[in-house]
């Protein structure tokens, strides 16, 4: 098991309240495989640096976890089959 941090950006056009439970469906996958669920914090509305598919603002989110590599992948893999996700970064905090 490794620790995980994943940064989401969501479309800027969905309700933010409605961000929460659609991120816990995908992060069932974590906890199905045994991972755990560290934090959720939901950065909010935000300008980007560049146009990422013609937007210019995006829900920003930071997901901590633990889980195991195939884990990790499979929810990333998910993430990035839902439209509503515009871009997604995994990282390993304790990687150096």
């Amino acid at each position: 098991m490794r620790q995980y941090e994943m940064m989401i950006i969501l479309d800027p056009e969905i309700d933010e309240r409605t961000v929460t439970p659609s991120l816990d469906k995908y992060l069932q996958v974590i906890t199905g495989d045994s991972g755990t669920v560290d934090k959720l914090d939901v950065w909010g509305r935000r300008r980007l640096a560049y146009p990422i598919k013609k937007k210019n603002d995006g829900i920003y989110a930071v997901v901590n976890f633990t889980s195991e590599s195939a884990t990790a992948k499979e929810l990333e893999r998910q993430l990035g089959l839902n439209e509503t996700i515009l871009r997604t970064k995994l990282l390993r905090p304790d990687a150096h």
